[in-house]
């Protein structure tokens, strides 16, 4: 077996999906899982759908009218007539959509979350399914749900690998092309669950680890796993190979080309994952395996924007020890912070954190009953591994450093 898992921008509209059958014809698809997420930017179309559910119940309806009209107009440049059964199956799903906003009752925001992000990848693998059959290429559409379990932990929900295990060893016909949904799962009462945001990938590693594949590949619109994300860094240079354990470090801190939690389960069963260019798809890319050297080794830089820098000092001039940090460590658990870097002192106490479910307010509140609190809301955290002094200068240049951290290996500053 091998898995291939194509991103939103690889299939952003028709071009991209004709582009994604020449890359399998040209790769092959024998025995092969693909792995597909949302069209573009549909998931952040529907989170505006999600956000107008609670607070602007007027706009839902032009919101997701934008979702339909941008799959429409895909659907029109694939198929040549608007009988295809495809466009009733669209429909059909967008119909499914609708019902569950009219008869949600919960007011959970990451349950009602969780229930509609999921038809972008629905829909873009229905969508491509047929359109693969279309042109030759038969394949089997699979509903990921069925397949990939979870617990409820909405939005970032864990796996149940037993389940899912046999699950997949069950159902999947691993004989022919198999076609399915990245980033959700489903929990034991069969409601949607999502791995977290980019978790396609994950989902491609899931897959990969139950059906012992011989390898993954991520097809990206970027040459391979870069040294930098070009986005905010110039002259970004291509990682040839890198370690599983270098490479779980940098999505760790952040790296947006993979996911955090892709690389466990290939790295538990030595699976080979490869980050190649949907564009250049004989291009060698990147490939990420056991007891590989950094090729080249040159420092590689990340950056996570929009987090919170939280300063605690006790009140009474007393150590921050064992206990105060176990109770810090629990009050971030219990509001669902994610930690991304801590520093502490005989007195004070520092973490800078992502503030993903809005919940700082009631945090500092707890906090500032037991320490003394200052923070700083939308700081940048830049991590640099393999560092050198140019690297670090030249992220610290025209900005104010609010903490700094120096190990061995890896360098992390908090700017504003």
């Amino acid at each position: 077996m091998q898995v291939f898992k194509f991103g939103g921008a690889s299939v952003k509209d028709a071009s991209g999906v004709k582009n994604l059958v020449s890359v399998l014809q040209a790769r092959g698809y024998k025995k092969t899982l693909i792995v597909v997420s949302a069209m573009a930017k549909t998931t952040n179309a529907l989170e505006v759908v999600v956000k107008n559910y609670f607070n602007n119940e007027k706009e839902i309806q032009s919101s997701l009218q934008e979702v339909k009209i941008y799959h429409n107009n895909i659907l029109l440049d694939l198929f040549t007539s608007e009988n295809h059964p495809v466009f009733e199956t669209v429909r059909t799903l967008f119909e499914e959509l609708n019902g569950i906003l009219k008869a949600n009752k919960s007011p959970d925001y990451n349950f009602v979350y969780d229930q509609v992000i999921g038809f972008g990848e629905l829909i873009s693998t229905k969508i491509i399914s047929e359109y693969l059959n279309d042109v030759g290429v038969k394949n089997n559409w699979v509903d990921v749900r069925t397949q990939i379990k979870t617990d409820n932990y909405h939005r970032h929900a864990k796996v149940n690998w037993e389940k899912t295990q046999s699950l997949i060893t069950s159902q999947l016909n691993t004989s022919v092309l198999n076609i399915t949904q990245g980033f959700l799962g489903s929990d034991s009462n069969n409601f949607t669950t999502t791995l977290g945001r980019e978790g396609s990938d994950y989902t491609a590693a899931i897959y990969a680890y139950c059906l012992n594949a011989e390898s993954v590949t991520i097809w990206k619109d970027v040459p391979g796993l870069l040294n930098a994300d070009p986005r905010y860094f110039e002259n970004a240079q291509l990682l040839n190979k890198i370690s599983y354990r270098e490479a779980i470090e940098l999505a760790f801190y952040g790296a947006s080309v993979i996911h955090p939690k892709t690389l466990q389960p290939l790295q538990r069963k030595e699976i080979p994952l490869y980050v190649k260019s949907f564009l250049n798809p004989e291009d060698q890319g990147t490939c990420i395996g056991k007891d590989v050297t950094l090729d080249p080794m040159i420092p590689c830089l990340i950056v996570k924007r929009n987090q919170v820098l939280i300063a605690l000092s006790s009140l009474d001039f007393s150590y921050i020890v064992e206990d105060n940090i176990s109770e810090i460590f629990n009050l971030l658990h219990v509001y669902k912070m994610k930690v991304d870097m801590i520093q502490n002192s005989a007195i004070s106490f520092s973490v800078c954190i992502d503030n993903l479910y809005d919940n700082l307010e009631p945090l500092i509140q707890e906090l500032k009953a037991k320490f003394k609190v200052t923070y700083h809301e939308n700081v940048s955290l830049y991590t640099i591994r393999h560092y050198n002094d140019h690297a670090i200068k030249h992220i610290e240049n025209g900005k104010t450093v609010l903490l700094k951290q120096l190990t061995h290996e890896t360098v992390q500053v908090v700017t504003k």
